[in-house]
Formats: structure tokens, C-alpha cells, sequence
């Protein structure tokens, strides 16, 4: 039952009993990121910490897509898609933004770069049959910024993960499961339900307990996980040089052109 809604730009905040459910509300745009979304999320996120009854958080988006990573419009018009005040959240509000409750994605539908780098920063992950997953970023000339490229290292078999990332080619929800980046695949149009369900499971257990387990589980020390800072690190140094290439320009130009682009390894 839902105990209380707020309906703000970028997303839409329900109470489930004890979990906070946060859906992406750009379906125009397959809810890519935008500062609003990445506001919303971050704000909800910062509630859902500070709110001793909310015991977990799932995050889903709506429509017919979970998350199509960032917005490019947005970044072509040079708009902020970070949180104004909370730039340290990093990607929507959520890729850096530690939190004590668990978190689940509920991922219905695309979910290709930003998409995954937002299921990569959850703590469990429930997906419907029709998902992909993937980091296509190489493909237009850039690298999974906003977490991908060490996250998903760390969640897959070295070897399945590397080719995820040398080839941006996206992996089936079944063969996600099967390499255990996710925890369940689930009939299309029920991901919310069963992300729900699985929350309800965490949320009959003692709040402390389980929070103290994932700050154990993550190495968190004062609010930071601390295995990601080298990644985050080396991903803000290597991402600088790689925006400034002629790649980087040629890729999405090649995409917006519909043709394939030409590298310059420059």
C-alpha cells in the first residue's frame, strides 16, 4: 500500500510500508539523466538515509525504460546533470551517493550505459526478461564514467567483463543472472513487484543489523566506500583525456549521422 507519493521533476517518490520507491519520471526521454532527475534521486536517496522507518529503497524507471544514461541534449545545450549542491553524488544523484539502507534496481527495459552504471551502483538488482545490460561507451569514442568501468570488474568474471567493455556489446538479463551481475529475471511488467517483494524479505530483518552488515559487506568507513576511490580516481584522470580527443568528437557525431565512425586513436 502506498503510505504517501511526492511528484517532482525527474522522479516520483512512493512510501511502501518501509521502502522508499524511486522511479526515473522521464519516459519522453527513456528517462535519460538530466539535473532534475539527478536532483530528485539524490534528494529521495538523502531522505531515505535520514528516515529511521524507511529500511530499504528500490529504484525503477517509468515507462518502458529503466535508463538510457545521460542525457545528450542536455549536454549539448552544456546544462549541469549533476546535483547543484551534491555534485558528489555523482551520476543521478546515486553512482557515489552511499547510503546505509539497501538499495534495489528494478530494471524494466533498456538499460545500456548510464542504465547499468545506475544497477552497477546498487546494492541488488531484479530485471525483466527483455533487459540488456551493457557499457557501449568505447562505441562513441568514451569510457563508462560514472562507475562502469571498475564496478563491473568487481561484479563479473575479469574475463566476461573485459569483453563487456572492449566491445560495448550488450549481455541478455539471462546471461546477467548467470554471471551473477543480477540477482533475478522476472516476466516484463512485473520488475516493480518482485523488487518489492525481495525488499519486503530485507525489511523483516533488523534495520541496524542489516545496515551495519552492507557498511561491513561495502568497507565503508565515514560514508565512503573506500575499495572505490582509486577507481574513482583513475576513471575522473583518464576521462578528461579521453573527452578531449578527436574520438570523442567523432563518435556521436558518426551516431547522429548514422554512419560509422572513423577513429584517429587521437
Amino acid at each position: 500500500m502506498t503510505e504517501a507519493s511526492t511528484d517532482v521533476p525527474g522522479a516520483l517518490v512512493e512510501r511502501r510500508g518501509n521502502v522508499a520507491l524511486i522511479t526515473i519520471n522521464r519516459p519522453e526521454a527513456r528517462n535519460a539523466v538530466n539535473a532534475a532527475v539527478s536532483i530528485a534521486v539524490g534528494d529521495a536517496l538523502h531522505a531515505a538515509q535520514e528516515d529511521p522507518e524507511v529500511r530499504a529503497v528500490v529504484i525503477t524507471g517509468a515507462g518502458e525504460s529503466f535508463c538510457a544514461g545521460a542525457d545528450l541534449k542536455a549536454i549539448a545545450r552544456r546544462e549541469n546533470l549533476f546535483h547543484p549542491e551534491h555534485g558528489e553524488w555523482g551520476f543521478a544523484g546515486y553512482v557515489q551517493h552511499y547510503i546505509d539502507k539497501p538499495t534495489i534496481a528494478a530494471v524494466n527495459g533498456t538499460a545500456l550505459g548510464g542504465g547499468t552504471e545506475l544497477a552497477l551502483a546498487s546494492d541488488l538488482v531484479v530485471a525483466e526478461e527483455r533487459t540488456k545490460f551493457g557499457l557501449p561507451e568505447v562505441k562513441r569514442g568514451l569510457i563508462a564514467a560514472a562507475g562502469g568501468v571498475f564496478r563491473i570488474v568487481d561484479q563479473l568474471p575479469r574475463k566476461v567483463a573485459m569483453e563487456l567493455l572492449f566491445t560495448g556489446e550488450p549481455m541478455s538479463s539471462a546471461d546477467a543472472l548467470k554471471w551473477g551481475l543480477i540477482n533475478q529475471v522476472v516476466p516484463d511488467g512485473t520488475v516493480v513487484d518482485a523488487a518489492l517483494a525481495l525488499a519486503d524479505r530485507i525489511t523483516g530483518n533488523a534495520p541496524l543489523a542489516v545496515w551495519a552488515s552492507k557498511r561491513v559487506a561495502n568497507g565503508v568507513d565515514d560514508g565512503v566506500i573506500t575499495g572505490d576511490v582509486d577507481g574513482w580516481n583513475r576513471t575522473m584522470r583518464e576521462i578528461g583525456g579521453v573527452l578531449r580527443s578527436e574520438d570523442a568528437k567523432e563518435g556521436p557525431r558518426a551516431f547522429a549521422e548514422k554512419r560509422a565512425p572513423v577513429w584517429q586513436a587521437k
